[in-house]
């Protein structure tokens, strides 16, 4: 393991949210397979500015998201760069399952009945997380779904790729600014699983290095090195 490092395991079903700070690296693992790991990016120091699904999409030409990609604000900059990753094609069009889609896929449950064994859904699970931070419901925005491969059928369909899953699958963040994170481990809305899935996901926040200009990031899309860019003057101007 890295030094200065640290590591946990993010059970089934749960959330948590945390600051990662510019350079560091968080290292996410599907210990069994089938794991989904939805996740936010929010500017700590101006919570209006969020991850933009739609950009990050469009200024790199993708429908996935895998290594040599980046994740934009809608503000142009970049939160982070994924600079490794074994998976290969991570959802973020799909967005999160709700109570009522979970209790319609696998029944209703609540914590009062069933204590640490009910089945939270990945929309309530954000909302928890974002309320920490003063923020509310119009401030979710479209979500990453890690481990998640969402195909398109020729006339539109989406469909969920169960066949992806694989145990030890790992996806390397390099963030390259302070960013909060809401993260949380509930079902991919799409999964089509009989029963509710509990699938854990490992996580470790070690220091990392800047991107160098010939990073693979920086390099794999003529917007990135614009993004590289508007990120270096947000710095360069005292932010962050």
């Amino acid at each position: 393991m890295e030094t200065d490092s640290y590591a946990d395991t993010l059970l089934p079903g749960k959330h948590w949210s945390f600051v990662m700070r510019r350079n560091a690296v968080l290292r996410l693992t599907d210990i069994d397979g089938g794991a989904n790991a939805g996740m936010l990016f929010y500017n700590p120091l101006n919570l209006a500015e969020r991850y933009n699904a739609p950009d990050t999409l469009k200024c790199q030409h993708t429908f996935k998201l895998t290594a040599g990609h980046c994740l934009y604000s809608d503000m142009g900059r970049i939160f982070c760069s994924i600079t490794s990753d074994t998976f290969g094609w991570h959802d973020t069009v799909c967005g999160n399952a709700t109570k009522a889609r979970v209790a319609e896929k696998w029944g209703a449950t609540s914590y009062q009945t069933h204590s640490n064994d009910w089945q939270q859904n990945g929309h309530d699970s954000f909302l928890v997380e974002a309320a920490k931070y003063a923020m509310s419901r119009r401030d979710l925005a479209a979500n990453v779904n890690w481990f998640s491969k969402v195909t398109v059928a020729e006339g539109g369909a989406l469909a969920y790729d169960a066949s992806a899953a694989r145990a030890g699958a790992k996806v390397e963040l390099r963030f390259e600014m302070d960013t909060l994170v809401l993260m949380h481990t509930c079902p991919h809305p799409l999964n089509p699983s009989a029963h509710y899935p509990r699938k854990p996901v490992r996580f470790e926040i070690f220091q990392g290095t800047a991107a160098s200009p010939g990073d693979a990031c920086r390099l794999s899309a003529a917007e990135n090195g614009r993004g590289f860019e508007n990120t270096r003057l947000y710095h360069a101007c005292g932010c962050g």
